[in-house]
């Protein structure tokens, strides 16, 4: 017959479960709060992304009231009857500068001279706008001169020469 193993098996269990009982021992539970707010670690960071975050809201509203406000102008602008009065606009001002140019360079025939049906102005001044436009007419150089003054005072000069372009 055979010897029987069981006092070894005891000493065996017995062993583990000493060596068991001294790796289950526990630490104190302790809760701490993950939240900055809380437990006060990473309070100025998290603070710092609060803020982050309230400024980008507010210029993200800024943001969109900006494109609505451009977007309203646009509209505006697009309506039928600013486009035609924007094109009314343009064609008296075409007119306008059509008339100017044309005094500028109106000439007689040898004809009218003689007949005196014809004279030609050697100056002439307009205001558009609170803009002065002046032109002179220098007959002995063959140029006019346009001198073009803004209502904040700067001034543009230029200096056309008059005669056949021969085209």
């Amino acid at each position: 017959m055979k010897k029987s193993n069981l006092p070894l098996a005891i000493i065996v269990a017995v062993g583990v479960l000493i060596l068991g009982i001294e790796l289950a021992k526990a630490s104190d539970l302790v809760h701490e709060f993950h939240s900055p707010s809380f437990s006060g670690i990473g309070w100025s960071t998290h603070m710092l992304s609060l803020e982050q975050l309230q400024h980008n809201r507010k210029e993200d509203a800024r943001e969109r009231v900006d494109a609505q406000e451009r977007q309203d102008e646009r509209d505006e602008k697009n309506k039928t009857i600013n486009k035609f009065i924007k094109n009314v606009e343009s064609r008296i001002y075409a007119n306008l500068s059509k008339q100017l140019v044309d005094n500028m360079f109106k000439t007689c025939s040898e004809e009218q001279i003689e007949n005196e049906t014809c004279t030609v102005a050697l100056t002439g001044t307009a205001d558009i706008e609170g803009s002065i436009l002046v032109w002179t007419k220098d007959p002995d150089m063959g140029t006019i001169t346009l001198v073009i003054t803004s209502d904040d005072g700067t001034t543009s000069t230029m200096v056309v020469p008059v005669g056949d372009f021969g085209f």
